[in-house]
Protein backbone atom coordinates (compact mmCIF):
# COMPACT_ATOMS: atom_id res chain seq x y z
CA UNK A 1 0.00 0.00 0.00
CA UNK A 2 1.40 3.37 -1.03
CA UNK A 3 1.03 6.17 1.43
CA UNK A 4 1.77 9.75 0.60
CA UNK A 5 3.32 11.65 3.42
CA UNK A 6 1.62 14.91 4.06
CA UNK A 7 3.88 17.70 5.28
CA UNK A 8 2.41 20.80 6.79
CA UNK A 9 3.76 23.87 5.03
CA UNK A 10 6.50 25.67 6.88
CA UNK A 11 5.25 29.05 8.08
CA UNK A 12 6.91 31.90 6.23
CA UNK A 13 6.95 35.50 7.34
CA UNK A 14 8.46 38.19 5.16
CA UNK A 15 9.12 41.91 5.50
CA UNK A 16 10.59 44.09 2.72
CA UNK A 17 11.30 47.81 2.63
CA UNK A 18 13.28 50.27 0.50
CA UNK A 19 15.53 52.59 2.48
CA UNK A 20 17.78 55.48 1.54
CA UNK A 21 21.41 54.54 0.93
CA UNK A 22 22.57 56.69 3.84
CA UNK A 23 23.71 56.18 7.41
CA UNK A 24 20.21 57.15 8.49
CA UNK A 25 18.74 54.45 6.22
CA UNK A 26 21.14 51.89 7.70
CA UNK A 27 20.13 52.86 11.26
CA UNK A 28 16.46 52.62 10.30
CA UNK A 29 17.07 49.12 8.84
CA UNK A 30 18.44 47.98 12.21
CA UNK A 31 15.53 49.49 14.15
CA UNK A 32 12.91 48.09 11.79
CA UNK A 33 14.47 44.64 12.10
CA UNK A 34 14.14 44.71 15.88
CA UNK A 35 10.55 45.97 15.64
CA UNK A 36 9.54 43.39 13.03
CA UNK A 37 11.07 40.41 14.85
CA UNK A 38 9.43 41.60 18.07
CA UNK A 39 6.05 41.83 16.32
CA UNK A 40 6.53 38.30 14.94
CA UNK A 41 7.62 37.13 18.40
CA UNK A 42 10.88 35.73 17.06
CA UNK A 43 14.19 36.08 18.79
CA UNK A 44 17.33 35.57 16.73
CA UNK A 45 20.57 36.29 18.49
CA UNK A 46 22.72 38.70 16.49
CA UNK A 47 20.01 39.67 13.95
CA UNK A 48 20.34 43.34 14.84
CA UNK A 49 24.13 43.28 14.44
CA UNK A 50 23.94 41.43 11.10
CA UNK A 51 21.47 43.92 9.67
CA UNK A 52 23.57 46.82 10.96
CA UNK A 53 26.68 45.52 9.16
CA UNK A 54 24.93 44.63 5.90
CA UNK A 55 22.95 47.88 5.77
CA UNK A 56 26.03 49.97 6.58
CA UNK A 57 27.93 48.24 3.79
CA UNK A 58 25.06 48.97 1.36
CA UNK A 59 25.05 52.64 2.39
CA UNK A 60 28.85 53.00 2.20
CA UNK A 61 30.02 50.66 -0.56
CA UNK A 62 26.86 49.85 -2.52
CA UNK A 63 25.60 53.39 -2.83
CA UNK A 64 24.57 54.84 -6.15
CA UNK A 65 23.35 58.45 -5.91
CA UNK A 66 19.57 58.61 -6.03
CA UNK A 67 19.13 54.85 -5.50
CA UNK A 68 17.88 53.05 -2.40
CA UNK A 69 18.79 49.72 -0.89
CA UNK A 70 16.25 47.02 -0.05
CA UNK A 71 16.06 45.14 3.23
CA UNK A 72 14.23 41.82 3.26
CA UNK A 73 13.67 39.68 6.34
CA UNK A 74 12.30 36.17 5.86
CA UNK A 75 11.57 33.67 8.61
CA UNK A 76 11.07 30.10 7.44
CA UNK A 77 10.74 27.51 10.17
CA UNK A 78 13.56 28.25 12.57
CA UNK A 79 15.74 30.24 10.15
CA UNK A 80 15.97 33.99 9.64
CA UNK A 81 17.31 35.15 6.27
CA UNK A 82 18.43 38.76 6.00
CA UNK A 83 18.92 40.16 2.50
CA UNK A 84 20.27 43.59 1.63
CA UNK A 85 20.13 44.51 -2.04
CA UNK A 86 21.94 47.52 -3.50
CA UNK A 87 22.60 48.81 -7.01
CA UNK A 88 26.35 48.19 -7.14
CA UNK A 89 26.55 44.70 -8.62
CA UNK A 90 29.97 45.63 -10.00
CA UNK A 91 31.42 45.76 -6.45
CA UNK A 92 31.19 42.42 -4.68
CA UNK A 93 31.97 42.28 -0.97
CA UNK A 94 35.13 40.58 0.22
CA UNK A 95 36.03 39.71 3.78
CA UNK A 96 39.44 41.20 4.52
CA UNK A 97 41.69 41.31 7.48
CA UNK A 98 42.09 44.86 8.70
CA UNK A 99 45.19 45.98 10.51
CA UNK A 100 45.05 46.44 14.29
CA UNK A 101 44.83 50.23 13.94
CA UNK A 102 42.28 50.28 11.09
CA UNK A 103 38.97 51.96 11.90
CA UNK A 104 37.01 49.87 9.40
CA UNK A 105 37.25 46.71 7.33
CA UNK A 106 35.98 44.15 9.82
CA UNK A 107 32.26 44.14 8.94
CA UNK A 108 32.16 40.99 6.84
CA UNK A 109 34.37 39.15 9.31
CA UNK A 110 31.74 40.00 11.91
CA UNK A 111 28.96 38.79 9.58
CA UNK A 112 30.91 35.57 9.02
CA UNK A 113 31.25 35.06 12.78
CA UNK A 114 27.60 35.83 13.65
CA UNK A 115 25.73 34.16 10.77
CA UNK A 116 25.16 30.45 10.30
CA UNK A 117 25.93 31.08 6.61
CA UNK A 118 26.19 34.09 4.28
CA UNK A 119 26.86 34.91 0.66
CA UNK A 120 26.28 37.17 -2.31
CA UNK A 121 23.97 36.89 -5.32
CA UNK A 122 24.47 39.05 -8.41
CA UNK A 123 21.52 40.39 -10.40
CA UNK A 124 19.28 41.43 -11.74
CA UNK A 125 21.62 44.02 -13.24
CA UNK A 126 22.83 46.35 -11.83
CA UNK A 127 22.04 44.89 -8.39
CA UNK A 128 23.62 42.52 -5.91
CA UNK A 129 22.19 40.99 -2.76
CA UNK A 130 24.27 40.17 0.28
CA UNK A 131 22.46 37.71 2.52
CA UNK A 132 23.01 36.08 5.88
CA UNK A 133 21.07 33.37 7.66
CA UNK A 134 20.71 32.58 11.35
CA UNK A 135 19.33 29.27 12.50
CA UNK A 136 17.21 29.73 15.63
Amino acid sequence: MNQKLSHAPTPVRQFTILLSSTRRGARLARRLTVAQLTEWRHQFTHAEQLVAELANNAALHGRTPGRNFRLTLTVTGGTLRVEVTDTRGDELPKARHAGPDAESGRGLLLVEALATRWGTEVGPAPCKTVWAEIDG
